[in-house]
């Protein structure tokens, strides 16, 4: 006979979510939470309400839900997150990728957050292909924040193989699925000491996963035209990160001034990590492209966030290139 875990021994309750008590209040706090925070510029998702004791999904190891039906179940959760939509417009949401152990409707809840352009998470990979798969294979545009916890740095815990410890396995795979962000912190066992510990024995795993992880985007090629009556900008956007830009980049070229002289998007999610996007940007007649300033932003839920150029050159201030010639003409 298996002894159970504490975790099982212990005494867990969950509510009747489906209460029309806990529903008010449910609405009420979205309601006081996104009147300060929607759209602040320190706060860049929020987690998607789910089931469960953590509110991601399951109550592992208790299988089953406390609803009526499985029909309930799912139906609660979705009027729950049209909730959360209707008052989370300019910060995105973020819905675990968690299988749906209990029932709950998880895979619905998914598939409503992507098709209304929000973003998804996953909860330890390494144990569920589903959540690869979903990671994986989202539409370019939505980010993916992977939770994998790393051990400590203690000889006893790096569970070494072959030279290589679990967390550079976590780092991993957590460039490999193409994660926008990576939850830094310890399993069951959360502490900067322990965070550090590692850090401090071996930084090279934790500072690639930071030089790749996410978007780095930059003008790879920048060709300029003309032909006595229109002139302007071809830039070619490249990539260097492990996943695309979580929204929609645009550009914008401007004179010394700071007058906008042409500005314009790319499709949400490019450019993607392999190949180059192009962006043709009109400039006024007699300007002149040489000195010019070009510079991005993300746009996500129609919120402009800052875009750093990810180049070797140096940027203004502001975070623009100035535009100068490079290239000997032939």
């Amino acid at each position: 006979m298996s002894v159970p875990t504490r975790r099982s021994r212990s005494l867990h309750a969950m509510p009747r979510y489906d209460h029309p008590a806990y529903q008010s209040a449910f609405e009420d706090l979205n309601a006081l939470l996104a009147a300060k925070l929607n759209g602040h510029p320190d706060v860049e998702y929020m987690d998607t309400m789910m089931y469960g004791f953590w509110g991601d999904g399951h109550s592992w190891p208790f299988e089953g839900n406390l609803f009526p039906s499985d029909a309930v179940a799912e139906q609660t959760w979705l009027r729950m997150l049209a909730v959360q939509l209707a008052h989370w417009t300019r910060t995105p949401l973020v819905t675990n990728t968690q299988p749906d152990f209990n029932r709950v409707g998880n895979a619905a809840m998914l598939d409503r957050t992507v098709r209304s352009r929000n973003w998804i998470r996953s909860d330890t990979i390494f144990i569920e292909n589903t959540q690869i798969e979903a990671l994986s294979n989202r539409p370019p545009w939505c980010a993916a924040v992977s939770e994998v916890g790393m051990t400590r740095g203690d000889v006893d815990v790096l569970d070494i193989d072959e030279g290589v410890t679990l967390n550079e396995r976590i780092i991993d795979h957590v460039l490999a699925v193409g994660a926008n962000y990576w939850s830094v912190w310890n399993w069951h066992d959360e502490a900067v000491e322990h965070i550090l510990s590692f850090y401090d024995r071996d930084p090279a795993p934790v500072d690639r996963a930071a030089r790749r992880i996410g978007y780095r985007v930059y003008p790879a090629f920048i060709w300029a035209f003309g032909d006595g009556g229109t002139n302007g900008l071809v830039v070619g956007l490249a990539n260097d990160g492990v996943a695309a830009p979580p929204g929609t980049v645009q550009l914008s070229i401007s004179d010394a001034g700071g007058q906008v002289l042409a500005r314009g998007c790319v499709d949400a999610g490019y450019p993607t990590p392999a190949g180059i996007r192009q962006a043709m940007l009109r400039l006024p007649l007699g300007i002149a492209w040489e000195g010019l300033h070009l510079r991005a932003e993300l746009l996500v839920k129609d919120v402009a966030h800052p875009l750093k150029w990810a180049c070797r050159q140096q940027t203004d201030s502001n975070g623009a290139l100035t535009l100068r010639r490079n290239v000997r003409a032939s």
